[in-house]
């Protein structure tokens, strides 16, 4: 994806009318009971089941002077410890192709024990497949998505981590066990970018990942976007409280808690 690429303007820079409260309960007890009955189910979370965690560091560029975020974090360079997981988000068997996400918590990003978590799922490029989740075969194909929009600075915006290929264009199977081979033997690295109407993608941070680790479930962090956020960069308001209570049902099913760690 070129970082001169646009978003799409009718999701990534405006809000949408809220859902009336008596529909959005209707969808927020049915995600609870859906995502815990699968968290359940599966002994694992309802969605991305199937992964690996990897340490890693994330390295804010911070603003260019000309062109501010207006987000103190942002806008200022620094480096934060990262504890990241790479997943097959619907958990089909191995030798098919899934929708992939990489999850992403920033250690003290906003100061001791206060983290920031990302989530990015595969999606496509175009004006409208950047806000749906693309099933690929190879984990470094193209671009993974927040899908729904951040409210970044007081605006939406999308935001984005780009893979950088591997040496040679190594193609990388959609596989746990190729990803951790992958992070054993070197580094993955990701450019994450974030834009909103009107405006070119711009790259606020790079995330660099190593030394894999076993996802097992039970030690899997829960990640949660509306928990860990920052001052001026939060989820936006589409879907946000059916997504809390899907993330809620999840754990709940999971570990008997809806708690988020």
């Amino acid at each position: 994806m070129s970082e001169h690429t646009r978003p799409d303007a009718e999701t990534a820079g405006t809000s949408r009318t809220p859902e009336s409260p008596a529909r959005a309960r209707t969808a927020d007890g049915w995600a609870h009971a859906a995502f815990r009955a699968a968290a359940r189910l599966r002994g694992a979370p309802a969605l991305h089941p199937d992964g690996v965690l990897a340490d890693g560091r994330l390295d804010v560029v911070g603003g260019d002077g000309r062109r501010p975020w207006d987000v103190e974090w942002l806008d200022r360079p620094a480096r934060y410890p990262v504890t990241a997981r790479w997943s097959r988000a619907m958990g089909l068997p191995r030798a098919l192709p899934d929708a992939y996400g990489l999850a992403v918590r920033v250690h003290d990003a906003g100061g001791a024990g206060r983290p920031l978590d990302l989530l990015f799922t595969t999606s496509g490029s175009g004006r409208r497949a950047r806000h749906l989740p693309l099933v690929r075969r190879t984990a470094l194909t193209g671009p993974y998505s927040s899908l729904l929009a951040h409210r970044v600075g007081g605006r939406l915006r999308v935001l984005t981590a780009v893979p950088r290929p591997l040496p040679g264009h190594r193609r990388l199977p959609g596989d746990p066990r190729a990803v951790s081979r992958a992070l054993a033997d070197g580094t993955l690295v990701f450019h994450l970018r974030a834009a909103g109407r009107g405006e070119n993608w711009r790259t606020f941070a790079v995330l660099t990942l190593e030394n894999p680790r076993d996802a097992a479930p039970g030690t899997t962090l829960g990640y949660d976007i509306y928990a860990h956020h920052l001052p001026g960069l939060e989820p936006g308001p589409r879907f946000a409280a059916v997504r809390r209570a899907a993330y809620a049902g999840s754990r709940r099913g999971r570990t008997g808690s809806s708690r988020t760690p």
